[in-house]
């Protein structure tokens, strides 16, 4: 039973950031409620890796030894021509500093191992979302979707890039500058069968007009397509308004009139696209906050809901792994729920930012 002096806190997001955070808040004592829009946990997505301090976090919750089981074992990246011939070849490299880490797995394999690691001490709520966050210096109120309200110490966007939360806790409104940035690139992930020339490394092929497609094989179980769309002058790709319009099947039809004259796997591709079942397509972007945190200290954000390096990075799994670890940890530090005053939230998240921004600041450069 949760004990009325804890203090209580509300995560919206049920991928990364948020059920780690969630681990280290309850490890500090920190009644936790994690709500979930999707009815069930989302287990599709990318292959993600974990880096540097990311996997000193995996290592303190005593997960590594499990997300290294389940990683794909890709041994590293050729870039090739239209014709599958191998023009550069980057190992993997344990230290980060390659195309592909000594841990790249499958975001919903990384989702469901740090959900199972919490469900018994967070509570889960699927199928519902946040629509409104009243702060005061005493509290949050916060009311559902599903009509239901409550009140909670502190409140944590946790729902990725486009986080509508993010917008209600720090009241983005339209007169402010979009903390989402965009990189003109629009990528569609999903996969097809794997077949013995996808062997055991990942492929990736350039075409002109600004075209990208990435093969990534899964322990030859699958191969996980990529295709990308640079610096776009289709009406359809001209903003994320025009985007956001399109219907999957909209999207499919959109990347067979683009990727149609290819070259390499584009027939193979595009075919197994359509019958897909885990298809989705969308933005490549940054998200860049002046603060992270509300002025009264009950609000805050974190992974890419705060600072999504982009997947261009190879840094977003790790900056949501290590920024939630680090704003637990000064929440922790900062905040007795004896004493739970506006002042000590305040302090705990200025800690936060100046102990995380340095990292998140070097993780958004890109190359040019």
């Amino acid at each position: 039973m949760v004990q009325d002096k804890k203090l209580r806190a509300l995560i919206s997001g049920s991928g990364i950031a948020g059920p780690v955070l969630a681990y280290w808040l309850h490890k500090g004592g920190i009644a936790c409620t994690i709500v979930e829009k999707a009815s069930q946990l989302r287990l599709e997505g990318q292959v993600i890796d974990i880096r540097s301090s990311g996997v000193e976090v995996i290592q303190k919750m005593g997960l590594e030894e499990i997300i290294r089981a389940k990683t794909t074992h890709e041994e590293g990246l050729y870039f090739v021509d239209g014709q599958d011939q191998k023009k550069a070849f980057f190992p993997v490299e344990e230290e980060g500093r390659s195309f592909t880490s000594d841990i790249e797995i499958m975001r919903g394999v990384l989702a469901n191992i740090f959900y199972d690691a919490t469900k018994s001490d967070v509570k889960y709520i699927f199928g519902d979302y946040i629509t409104d966050i009243e702060e005061t210096t005493e509290k949050c109120t916060v009311r559902f979707n599903s009509g239901a309200s409550a009140d909670y110490d502190i409140v944590i966007a946790a729902d990725g890039l486009g986080s509508k939360t993010r917008t209600l806790g720090l009241q983005i409104d339209a007169n402010m500058e979009d903390p989402i940035r965009s990189l003109h690139q629009y990528v569609a992930y999903f996969s097809i069968p794997w077949q013995e020339s996808d062997g055991t490394c990942s492929r990736w092929y350039n075409a002109p007009g600004g075209l990208m497609m990435l093969l990534r094989p899964d322990e030859k179980q699958a191969t996980r397509a990529y295709l990308g769309v640079t610096n776009p002058s289709h009406p359809d790709l001209a903003n994320r308004e025009t985007f956001s319009k399109l219907q999957p099947s909209d999207q499919k039809v959109l990347l067979h009139e683009l990727f149609k004259d290819a070259e390499w796997e584009s027939s193979r591709v595009l075919q197994a696209m359509d019958s897909t079942t885990d298809f989705y397509m969308q933005e490549t972007a940054q998200v860049k906050l002046d603060r992270w945190s509300s002025p009264l200290g009950r609000f805050a954000v974190v992974g890419d809901a705060g600072y999504c390096p982009s997947p261009v990075s190879g840094m977003g799994t790790t900056c949501a792994i290590v920024g939630a670890y680090i704003l637990a940890g000064t929440i922790c530090t900062h905040v007795d729920a004896s004493i739970n005053t506006s002042e000590s939230l305040q302090s705990a998240m200025q800690a936060y930012e100046d102990d995380f921004r340095p990292f998140v600041i070097k993780a958004q450069q890109l190359p040019p």
